[in-house]
């Protein structure tokens, strides 16, 4: 069986830095460098997109302006990767709307069997309306049910350099976040590695 052929023409990415996943769940020892052979099972739209972060920073700098990664954000998560990738400790954003608890319920299912031995923290901002706090409360327990450590911080950041700060500041490994952080995440990823200024340990996860 041919593999599909990857969304390309939604991203500006260069079609060769992309690989796609369409297993439900990943399993253990996932490789994100390491697509699925034409042996795997497939469903009708990839369930990851993994892109090495090195390779987009390269190519971002490349070009005299920041570029966006997406021509018209799709369903389909992004993962941009380090290349010692690791889910150790995981930065996640609630920001109390109903898309934010999709973005969370889509990567708790797709990350499922690799982070029952990781360390989570949530940051939600102090302004939630009171009828969104039991939602709020829902997924902390989601999160704290499979993961081993689980915290949850009160922080009304409005920028990824606000998260991406914290994430440095914190030790984290993964910042799970809404694609609609990625123009800010591009210019951020831009400037810094012009700069000669950048972690090496953290990874970004982008939905919608």
């Amino acid at each position: 069986m041919e593999p599909r052929k990857i969304l390309s023409d939604r991203f500006q990415l260069p079609k060769k830095f992309l690989n796609e996943f369409l297993l439900e769940s990943l399993a253990p020892g996932f490789d994100p460098n390491i697509p699925l052979d034409s042996n795997s099972v497939y469903y009708n739209a990839p369930t990851l997109i993994t892109v090495d972060l090195q390779m987009v920073l390269k190519w971002l700098f490349e070009h005299p302006v920041p570029r966006i990664f997406e021509n018209e954000p799709c369903t389909t998560p992004i993962l941009l990767h380090v290349p010692n990738f690791s889910v150790d400790h995981i930065l996640f954003y609630y920001d109390g709307s109903s898309s934010s608890v999709d973005l969370i319920d889509h990567f708790l299912i797709v990350f499922a069997q690799l982070i029952s031995e990781s360390k989570a923290t949530i940051i939600s901002p102090s302004f939630i309306p009171k009828s969104r706090l039991k939602e709020e409360e829902e997924v902390i327990q989601k999160i704290r049910t499979v993961t081993k450590e689980t915290s949850f911080i009160k922080l009304n950041f409005s920028k990824i350099g606000d998260f991406w700060c914290y994430a440095v500041q914190n030790n984290c490994n993964l910042l799970v976040i809404n694609k609609k952080f990625q123009s800010e995440l591009s210019k951020i990823l831009f400037n810094f590695y012009s700069k000669g200024i950048w972690d090496e340990n953290l990874s970004f996860y982008l939905s919608l």
